[in-house]
């Protein structure tokens, strides 16, 4: 067992933010010992699996495309 990781599991994990998907999900990686974590749909920080990297992916074009329809739709707005 790596010192890292024995400094974390005393103490707990150092997490701060790699990626924001949306505004209110978020991917964190541990700056001791690398371990990758995101938020699930209730809020709660989940190991960072393959399977909610293709999800976060997923959420964040979604997110853009949102992000892109609302500019548009408000500089259409207030030209009219």
């Amino acid at each position: 067992m790596g010192a890292s990781k024995l400094y974390c599991d005393f103490f707990g994990h150092n997490y701060e933010v790699t990626r924001k998907v949306t505004n209110h999900v978020k991917e964190y990686t541990c700056t001791c010992c690398g371990k990758q974590v995101t938020t699930n749909s209730n809020g709660q920080l989940v190991d960072l699996t393959p399977k909610y990297r293709d999800i976060n992916s997923a959420l964040e074009r979604l997110y853009a495309h949102k992000i892109m329809r609302l500019k548009q739709k408000s500089v259409t707005s207030s030209i009219c």
